[in-house]
C-alpha cells in the first residue's frame, strides 16, 4: 500500500516523518499525472501546489480551520488529503467536481472558480469567527498571484488591515502565471522577489555558515528559519509591496521545501493576527511535459499520454475559438483602429493569434473584466474599436460597467463572449447560461448568436462596423460542428433555413441552437406538423421579420441555451404582444438553478433540450394534452 493510500483524512498527515512527507509528495504527484491523463483538467496548477497543500493540513486542523482555494482549480492535493482519492470520474456525472463542492466534503467551502474572491471569503469567515467568539479558528486562503491582478483582493486587503486582531493567513502561491504568465505591474514586481539575486545570496550564504557549525548549527538554522525569512525579504525590500498595508510579511519561501513551508505556516499562524506568506512554486513542478508547455504549462488538459504528454485528442474539427481568432486577425489586418482585450484569457480566447501579429494592438489587463469593459469604453471615445474577449460567465462580472460605463455612453465597444451555454464538466460557476438574459436588459445593445463558423465570421465583421453602442457576439465551446446554409434571408437579415407549406409552427433557434431545430422540424414532418426554421443572427433586438413570421404561424418556439427566465423566448413574448400578435409562444432553455457538472449532452437530455423531446412536447400540444394549447390553422 502506498503512503498515499493511508492518508483518508489530514490528521493521518501528523506522524509521517519528513522523508516519509517527500515520499507522499511523489506519491500525489505520480497519481495526479496518472489520473489526470485519464479524464482531464487542471493538472499543472496542482502539481505547483503539492508541498504547500500538505503543509498547510499539517499545520491548520482543517475543517475546524476554514481553507479558501482561489481559485479552486488547485484543490485537487485538498480534495486527496481529505480522503477524496477516487478520481477516476474525475468531473464526470457523478465523480468528483473539479473545484471545491460542499457537497463532497465539509473541507470544501467556497465552491465559485471565479479568481480574486478568496480575500473577501476570508475577511467574512474570520470577522464572524470573531463576532461569535471562535477566536481559536483559523482562516487560511490561497490565493494564486495571478488573481493579485483582480481588483477584489485589493478591496479585500483594504478591509482586513482595517481590523487586524483576526487569525488570517493569506498564502500567495507566486508560480507568475495565472493561466499564461501573469501581466502587469504587480507581476514584475514579484517577478524581481523572485529573481532578486541578493535574496538568493543571502538565503545561501547564510544557510552554509549553520551547516559550517555541524548539526546543532543547522538546527539552530531550522528554529530561525522563518524570521530568517523575514530579515532577507526586508533587506532586499520585498515587503515594498505589502508595505502600506500593515499586515505581517513572511517570505519569499520556497513553496517545494516542506520544511520551510511548515515553519513559515506555522509562524504564521502563532502570529495572532493577519499575515501574508509569500510562497513560491513552479507550476507544473515534477511533470516535464507540463514544464516544457509555453503555451500555460498544462493548465488544463483533456486527455493526454501520461508518459509524453501528447493529446489523446483525435478530432481535427475547427473550433469556435480557432475560427474567432483567424477572423480577427483579418479584421485587423484591414482594420487599424480595431484593438484586442482579454482578461487573463489571451490563449483560451484566442486573441494571442492577433497580438502575435499586432503586439501593440492586443491588450491583457490580467484578471480584471470591469476595468477591461471600462477601458474599452475609454479605447472607443478615443478613436478605437475595442473587441473585449472573455468567456461567458465572466461577462457576469463586468455587468455595471457594460451599462453605465460602454452602453450610457453609446461607445462602440464589442464583446466577444467564449464557452457561452452549457460547458459541461467545469460545473456550475463556468456555464455561459447567464449572458442573454443579463446583457439584453441594458438599453441599445446588440446581441448575436453565430450558429455555425461563417455566421461567426459574418456577425463578428457586422459587430465591430458598429461604433454608437455596445455589440455582443456569443459562441459555445468546442468545435463549430456542420453548417447550415439559409434558404432566403430577409430584409432585416434573419435566416431561414427551413420553410414549410403549412404555417403550424415557428422555431425560433439561437445560434448553434439551429441543429437542433432542423432535427425537431423533420420529426414534426413525420406527424403531420410544418415547421419552419429560422436563425435571427441578431437576437436582440428582435427583428421585425421575427414578428411578422409569428402573426402567421399557429405557434412559436424559442430553443436557447441560456436561461429562459429573462431569455431571448421572453424577449419575443413581450414584442410579440406590443406588435398586437397573440400567437402562442413556448419559450425552451435552461433551468434558472445551478447546472452541476456533466456532459454538455447529459445536461441538454437532463433538461429537454434535445431534438426528440421536443417534438414530442410540441405534439402534444397541437393534440391539445400540454400548454399552451395551439389554436386552428391561421387563415
Amino acid at each position: 500500500m502506498s503512503l498515499l493510500e493511508t492518508i483518508k483524512g489530514p490528521r493521518d498527515l501528523d506522524a509521517l516523518s519528513k522523508d516519509q512527507l517527500v515520499q507522499l509528495a511523489a506519491e500525489v504527484r505520480e497519481f495526479l499525472v496518472q489520473n489526470v491523463a485519464k479524464t482531464g483538467g487542471h493538472l499543472g496548477p496542482n502539481l505547483g501546489v503539492v508541498e504547500m497543500t500538505i503543509a498547510m493540513h499539517r499545520v491548520f486542523d482543517s475543517p475546524r480551520d476554514a481553507m479558501v482555494f482561489d481559485t479552486g482549480h488547485q484543490s485537487y492535493v485538498h480534495k486527496l488529503l481529505t480522503g477524496r482519492q477516487d478520481f477516476s470520474t474525475l468531473r464526470q456525472r457523478g465523480g468528483l467536481a473539479g473545484y471545491p463542492q460542499r457537497s463532497e466534503s465539509v473541507h470544501d467551502i467556497v465552491e465559485s472558480s471565479h479568481a480574486s474572491s478568496s480575500l473577501s471569503w476570508a475577511d467574512g469567515i474570520s470577522r464572524a469567527f470573531s463576532m461569535t467568539g471562535q477566536n481559536d479558528r483559523h482562516v487560511i486562503a490561497v490565493v494564486g498571484d495571478g488573481a493579485l491582478t483582480g481588483g477584489m483582493t485589493w478591496e479585500a486587503l483594504n478591509n482586513i488591515t482595517d481590523d487586524n486582531a483576526r487569525r488570517l493567513i493569506i498564502i500567495v502561491n507566486d508560480n507568475g502565471r495565472s493561466y499564461a504568465p501573469t501581466i502587469g505591474g504587480m507581476a514584475r514586481f514579484l517577478n524581481t522577489v523572485r529573481t532578486r539575486q541578493a535574496y538568493r545570496e543571502l538565503y545561501m550564504s547564510s544557510r552554509k555558515a549553520f551547516d559550517k557549525m555541524g548539526s546543532p548549527g543547522r538546527a539552530v538554522y531550522r528554529g530561525v528559519r522563518g524570521g530568517l525569512h523575514g530579515f532577507l525579504s526586508r533587506f532586499s525590500n520585498n515587503e515594498a509591496l505589502y508595505s502600506n498595508l500593515d499586515i505581517k510579511y513572511i517570505g519569499p519561501v520556497h513553496g517545494h521545501d516542506l520544511v520551510a513551508m511548515e515553519e513559515a505556516l506555522r509562524q504564521a499562524k502563532g502570529y495572532g493576527a493577519p499575515v501574508i506568506v509569500h510562497t513560491i512554486t513552479d507550476k507544473g513542478r515534477g511533470y516535464e511535459p507540463a514544464r516544457q508547455d509555453a503555451a500555460d504549462q498544462f493548465h488544463a488538459v483533456g486527455q493526454i499520454d501520461p508518459e509524453t504528454g501528447e493529446s489523446l485528442d483525435s478530432s481535427s474539427a475547427a473550433s469556435w475559438t480557432s475560427v474567432f481568432a483567424d477572423e480577427m486577425v483579418k479584421l485587423a489586418a484591414a482594420n487599424e483602429r480595431l484593438v484586442g482585450i482579454t482578461a487573463a484569457m489571451l490563449r483560451p480566447t484566442g486573441l494571442h493569434r492577433m497580438a502575435e501579429r499586432f503586439p501593440e494592438r492586443v491588450l491583457d489587463v490580467g484578471i480584471a473584466e470591469q476595468h477591461a469593459a471600462t477601458s474599452a469604453a475609454g479605447l472607443a471615445f478615443g478613436g478605437m474599436h475595442p473587441v473585449v474577449a472573455v468567456y461567458a460567465t465572466f461577462i457576469n462580472r463586468a455587468f455595471d460597467q457594460v451599462l453605465m460605463d460602454v452602453a450610457l455612453h453609446k461607445a462602440g465597444v464589442t464583446f466577444v463572449l467564449d464557452r457561452a451555454g452549457v460547458t459541461g464538466p467545469d460545473g456550475p460557476s463556468h456555464h455561459g447560461m447567464w449572458d442573454l438574459a443579463i446583457l439584453q436588459v441594458v438599453p441599445g445593445i446588440r446581441l448575436a448568436a453565430p450558429r455555425d463558423a461563417t455566421r461567426l465570421r459574418e456577425e463578428l465583421a457586422e459587430a465591430v462596423a458598429v461604433d454608437d453602442g455596445p455589440t455582443v457576439l456569443r459562441f459555445p465551446k468546442g468545435s463549430v460542428g456542420v453548417e447550415f446554409e439559409a434558404e432566403r434571408r430577409t430584409e432585416d437579415g434573419v435566416d431561414v433555413l427551413r420553410e414549410s407549406a403549412t404555417s403550424d409552427v415557428l422555431l425560433v433557434a439561437v445560434g448553434p441552437m439551429a441543429s437542433v431545430a432542423l432535427e425537431v422540424a423533420d420529426l414534426l414532418a413525420v406527424q403531420g406538423i410544418g415547421a419552419t426554421v429560422i436563425d435571427p443572427r441578431w437576437v436582440v433586438p428582435v427583428p421585425r421579420s421575427v414578428i411578422e413570421l409569428s402573426r402567421s404561424h399557429r405557434l412559436v418556439v424559442s430553443i436557447e441555451d441560456g436561461i429562459k427566465v429573462g431569455g431571448i423566448g421572453t424577449r419575443i413574448r413581450q414584442d410579440l404582444r406590443e406588435a398586437g400578435v397573440d400567437t402562442a409562444v413556448t419559450e425552451l432553455g435552461l433551468p434558472d438553478e445551478f447546472i452541476d457538472h456533466a456532459t454538455r449532452a447529459q445536461i441538454m437530455f437532463d433538461i429537454g433540450l434535445t431534438a426528440p423531446q421536443i417534438a414530442t412536447d410540441i405534439t402534444a400540444m397541437f393534440a391539445g394534452s400540454k400548454v399552451p394549447h395551439v389554436g386552428t390553422p391561421k387563415v
